[in-house]
Protein backbone atom coordinates (compact mmCIF):
# COMPACT_ATOMS: atom_id res chain seq x y z
CA UNK A 1 0.00 0.00 0.00
CA UNK A 2 2.66 2.51 0.88
CA UNK A 3 3.79 2.44 -3.33
CA UNK A 4 -0.12 3.12 -3.84
CA UNK A 5 0.03 5.63 -1.26
CA UNK A 6 3.43 7.33 -2.29
CA UNK A 7 1.67 8.11 -6.17
CA UNK A 8 -0.69 10.50 -4.26
CA UNK A 9 1.75 12.61 -3.05
CA UNK A 10 2.32 15.77 -4.89
CA UNK A 11 -1.80 15.30 -6.28
CA UNK A 12 -4.29 18.12 -6.25
CA UNK A 13 -6.55 18.01 -3.43
CA UNK A 14 -10.32 18.91 -4.20
CA UNK A 15 -13.41 19.82 -1.81
CA UNK A 16 -16.48 17.50 -2.56
CA UNK A 17 -17.61 20.71 -4.27
CA UNK A 18 -14.68 20.19 -6.91
CA UNK A 19 -12.78 23.43 -5.61
CA UNK A 20 -8.77 23.34 -5.48
CA UNK A 21 -7.57 23.24 -2.17
CA UNK A 22 -4.32 22.57 -2.70
CA UNK A 23 -1.40 19.34 -2.78
CA UNK A 24 -0.91 16.66 -0.35
CA UNK A 25 2.05 16.78 1.16
CA UNK A 26 2.01 13.72 3.69
CA UNK A 27 -0.48 10.70 4.41
CA UNK A 28 -0.36 9.22 8.13
CA UNK A 29 -1.37 5.79 8.67
CA UNK A 30 -3.68 4.87 11.83
CA UNK A 31 -1.60 2.57 14.05
CA UNK A 32 -4.25 -0.02 15.07
CA UNK A 33 -6.17 -0.50 11.39
CA UNK A 34 -3.33 0.57 9.23
CA UNK A 35 -5.53 2.26 6.66
CA UNK A 36 -4.77 5.57 5.57
CA UNK A 37 -7.16 8.08 7.77
CA UNK A 38 -5.57 11.79 7.52
CA UNK A 39 -3.99 13.82 4.64
CA UNK A 40 -1.18 17.09 5.11
CA UNK A 41 -2.32 19.53 2.96
CA UNK A 42 0.04 22.70 1.88
CA UNK A 43 -3.40 24.97 1.77
CA UNK A 44 -1.71 28.23 2.49
CA UNK A 45 -4.11 28.80 5.42
CA UNK A 46 -1.88 28.25 7.76
CA UNK A 47 2.21 28.45 8.18
CA UNK A 48 1.80 24.79 8.29
CA UNK A 49 0.39 22.29 6.05
CA UNK A 50 -3.54 21.34 7.50
CA UNK A 51 -4.72 17.86 8.30
CA UNK A 52 -7.66 16.96 6.05
CA UNK A 53 -9.54 13.26 6.82
CA UNK A 54 -9.62 10.77 4.36
CA UNK A 55 -12.27 8.79 4.66
CA UNK A 56 -14.88 8.80 1.57
CA UNK A 57 -12.56 10.11 -0.50
CA UNK A 58 -11.62 9.71 -4.23
CA UNK A 59 -8.90 9.16 -6.19
CA UNK A 60 -9.18 7.24 -9.49
CA UNK A 61 -5.89 4.75 -10.62
CA UNK A 62 -3.79 6.92 -12.76
CA UNK A 63 -5.19 10.15 -11.72
CA UNK A 64 -3.35 13.05 -9.96
CA UNK A 65 -6.46 14.63 -8.47
CA UNK A 66 -7.81 13.43 -4.95
CA UNK A 67 -11.20 14.72 -4.00
CA UNK A 68 -12.41 14.74 -0.47
CA UNK A 69 -15.50 14.71 1.28
CA UNK A 70 -15.64 18.04 3.00
CA UNK A 71 -15.97 21.81 1.72
CA UNK A 72 -12.89 23.73 1.83
CA UNK A 73 -14.02 25.94 4.44
CA UNK A 74 -14.22 23.34 6.55
CA UNK A 75 -10.21 23.27 6.22
CA UNK A 76 -9.60 26.97 6.30
CA UNK A 77 -11.28 26.10 9.98
CA UNK A 78 -9.92 23.40 11.21
CA UNK A 79 -7.69 23.44 14.46
CA UNK A 80 -4.25 24.54 13.23
CA UNK A 81 -2.05 21.33 14.73
CA UNK A 82 2.42 21.68 14.46
CA UNK A 83 2.92 18.55 11.99
CA UNK A 84 6.55 18.20 13.66
CA UNK A 85 5.28 14.97 15.52
CA UNK A 86 2.58 12.17 15.70
CA UNK A 87 -0.65 13.25 15.70
CA UNK A 88 -2.06 12.89 19.22
CA UNK A 89 -4.87 11.37 20.78
CA UNK A 90 -6.26 14.98 21.98
CA UNK A 91 -5.66 16.46 18.57
CA UNK A 92 -6.95 13.53 16.98
CA UNK A 93 -9.96 13.90 18.90
CA UNK A 94 -10.40 17.85 18.16
CA UNK A 95 -9.94 16.77 14.28
CA UNK A 96 -12.88 14.29 14.49
CA UNK A 97 -14.75 16.94 16.13
CA UNK A 98 -14.50 19.21 13.79
CA UNK A 99 -15.08 17.33 10.28
CA UNK A 100 -17.78 15.50 12.17
CA UNK A 101 -15.96 12.11 11.81
CA UNK A 102 -16.63 8.85 13.33
CA UNK A 103 -13.38 7.97 14.97
CA UNK A 104 -14.61 4.06 14.17
CA UNK A 105 -15.25 4.89 10.79
CA UNK A 106 -12.25 6.84 10.12
CA UNK A 107 -10.00 5.04 7.93
CA UNK A 108 -10.30 5.54 3.94
CA UNK A 109 -11.12 1.47 3.50
CA UNK A 110 -12.02 2.21 -0.19
CA UNK A 111 -8.12 3.44 -1.03
CA UNK A 112 -7.28 -0.41 -2.44
CA UNK A 113 -10.57 -0.18 -4.55
CA UNK A 114 -10.70 2.94 -5.93
CA UNK A 115 -6.40 2.73 -6.85
CA UNK A 116 -7.94 -0.11 -9.47
CA UNK A 117 -5.79 -2.69 -6.81
CA UNK A 118 -8.87 -5.02 -5.85
CA UNK A 119 -12.41 -5.50 -7.31
CA UNK A 120 -11.13 -7.76 -10.24
CA UNK A 121 -11.37 -11.21 -8.38
CA UNK A 122 -8.36 -10.51 -6.57
CA UNK A 123 -7.86 -10.79 -2.84
CA UNK A 124 -5.58 -9.10 -0.63
CA UNK A 125 -2.86 -11.27 1.42
CA UNK A 126 -1.99 -10.69 4.86
CA UNK A 127 -0.27 -13.00 6.76
CA UNK A 128 -0.01 -13.52 10.94
CA UNK A 129 3.46 -12.38 11.22
CA UNK A 130 3.13 -8.91 12.62
CA UNK A 131 4.96 -6.98 15.07
CA UNK A 132 3.94 -4.28 17.64
CA UNK A 133 5.70 -1.07 17.13
CA UNK A 134 6.06 0.86 20.59
CA UNK A 135 6.99 3.95 21.26
CA UNK A 136 8.27 5.96 24.78
CA UNK A 137 6.28 9.37 25.83
CA UNK A 138 7.48 11.85 28.69
CA UNK A 139 5.01 11.49 31.67
CA UNK A 140 5.50 14.02 34.47
CA UNK A 141 4.99 13.19 38.20
CA UNK A 142 3.60 16.35 40.75
CA UNK A 143 4.97 16.83 43.82
CA UNK A 144 4.07 19.41 46.43
CA UNK A 145 7.69 20.80 47.98
CA UNK A 146 8.24 23.72 50.66
CA UNK A 147 9.79 26.28 47.82
CA UNK A 148 10.39 29.06 50.80
CA UNK A 149 8.79 30.50 53.75
CA UNK A 150 7.11 34.09 54.09
CA UNK A 151 7.49 35.97 58.25
CA UNK A 152 5.06 39.04 59.02
CA UNK A 153 5.85 41.29 62.20
CA UNK A 154 5.42 44.31 63.18
CA UNK A 155 7.50 46.80 65.03
CA UNK A 156 7.89 50.86 65.96
CA UNK A 157 9.33 53.77 64.70
CA UNK A 158 9.18 57.27 65.88
CA UNK A 159 8.65 60.11 63.12
CA UNK A 160 7.44 63.88 63.49
CA UNK A 161 3.77 64.36 63.97
CA UNK A 162 2.37 68.01 63.15
CA UNK A 163 -1.23 69.16 64.12
CA UNK A 164 -3.41 71.97 63.74
CA UNK A 165 -5.97 72.97 66.51
CA UNK A 166 -7.74 76.25 67.01
CA UNK A 167 -7.11 78.31 70.32
CA UNK A 168 -8.15 81.33 71.76
CA UNK A 169 -7.22 84.42 73.67
CA UNK A 170 -8.64 87.41 74.95
CA UNK A 171 -7.66 90.88 74.04
CA UNK A 172 -8.44 94.51 75.72
CA UNK A 173 -9.61 97.44 73.80
CA UNK A 174 -10.79 100.68 74.29
CA UNK A 175 -14.71 101.95 73.95
CA UNK A 176 -15.38 105.33 74.06
CA UNK A 177 -18.82 106.87 74.07
CA UNK A 178 -19.57 110.59 74.17
CA UNK A 179 -22.04 111.75 77.30
CA UNK A 180 -25.27 113.19 76.10
CA UNK A 181 -27.23 113.45 79.43
CA UNK A 182 -27.37 116.51 81.11
CA UNK A 183 -27.84 115.12 84.19
CA UNK A 184 -24.29 114.05 83.88
CA UNK A 185 -22.90 117.74 83.67
CA UNK A 186 -21.03 118.68 87.29
CA UNK A 187 -20.08 115.23 88.21
CA UNK A 188 -16.97 114.75 86.63
CA UNK A 189 -14.18 115.03 89.45
CA UNK A 190 -10.53 115.50 87.99
CA UNK A 191 -8.33 113.41 89.79
CA UNK A 192 -6.84 109.10 89.21
CA UNK A 193 -8.40 106.51 89.05
CA UNK A 194 -7.71 102.76 87.89
CA UNK A 195 -9.53 100.05 86.07
CA UNK A 196 -8.06 95.94 85.81
CA UNK A 197 -9.55 93.34 83.84
CA UNK A 198 -7.69 89.53 83.69
CA UNK A 199 -7.63 88.16 80.40
CA UNK A 200 -7.64 84.66 79.34
CA UNK A 201 -6.29 82.49 76.65
CA UNK A 202 -6.22 78.62 75.63
CA UNK A 203 -3.09 76.66 77.18
CA UNK A 204 -2.26 73.50 75.10
CA UNK A 205 -1.04 70.15 76.73
CA UNK A 206 0.39 67.23 74.11
CA UNK A 207 -0.86 63.60 75.24
CA UNK A 208 -0.60 59.99 73.44
CA UNK A 209 -3.40 57.28 72.61
CA UNK A 210 -2.58 54.10 71.18
CA UNK A 211 -5.74 53.15 68.63
CA UNK A 212 -5.85 50.70 65.96
CA UNK A 213 -5.97 51.48 62.75
CA UNK A 214 -5.43 48.48 60.75
CA UNK A 215 -5.71 44.74 61.05
CA UNK A 216 -2.98 42.61 58.81
CA UNK A 217 -2.39 38.96 58.03
CA UNK A 218 -0.84 36.46 56.05
CA UNK A 219 -2.72 34.75 52.64
CA UNK A 220 -1.37 32.27 50.69
CA UNK A 221 -2.68 32.72 47.05
CA UNK A 222 -2.39 29.32 44.81
CA UNK A 223 -0.87 30.72 41.14
CA UNK A 224 -1.35 28.70 37.72
CA UNK A 225 2.17 28.60 35.79
CA UNK A 226 3.61 26.20 32.98
CA UNK A 227 7.27 24.75 33.19
CA UNK A 228 8.64 23.44 29.85
CA UNK A 229 10.50 19.98 30.55
CA UNK A 230 12.36 18.26 28.06
CA UNK A 231 13.82 14.33 28.22
CA UNK A 232 14.80 11.91 25.75
CA UNK A 233 12.58 8.83 24.84
CA UNK A 234 12.58 5.97 22.68
CA UNK A 235 10.76 4.47 19.99
CA UNK A 236 10.85 1.60 17.27
CA UNK A 237 11.56 1.29 13.87
CA UNK A 238 10.71 -1.11 11.07
CA UNK A 239 13.77 -2.26 8.87
CA UNK A 240 11.77 -4.14 6.09
CA UNK A 241 13.69 -5.90 2.76
CA UNK A 242 12.82 -6.56 -0.72
CA UNK A 243 9.65 -4.34 0.05
CA UNK A 244 8.91 -0.35 0.53
CA UNK A 245 7.60 0.21 4.02
CA UNK A 246 7.74 3.78 6.10
CA UNK A 247 10.15 2.74 8.65
CA UNK A 248 8.61 5.02 10.84
CA UNK A 249 5.30 3.02 10.40
CA UNK A 250 3.47 6.92 11.17
CA UNK A 251 -0.10 7.64 11.05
Amino acid sequence: MTGLLDEIIGNAVYDRSGDKIGKVKQIYIDNTSGSPTWAAVSTGFFHDDSLVPLVGAQHAAGSDALKLQVDKDEVKSAPHITLDHDISVDEEEQLFTHYRVDPRRAGWDAFVETTGQQGRGERAMTTDEEMIRSAEHLEVNRERTTSGKARLRKYAVTEEQTITVPTTHEEVRIEREPITDPDMVGRADIGEEEREVTLREDHLTLGKESVPVERVRLAVDEVEDTQTMSGTVRKERFETEGIEEDPEGKR
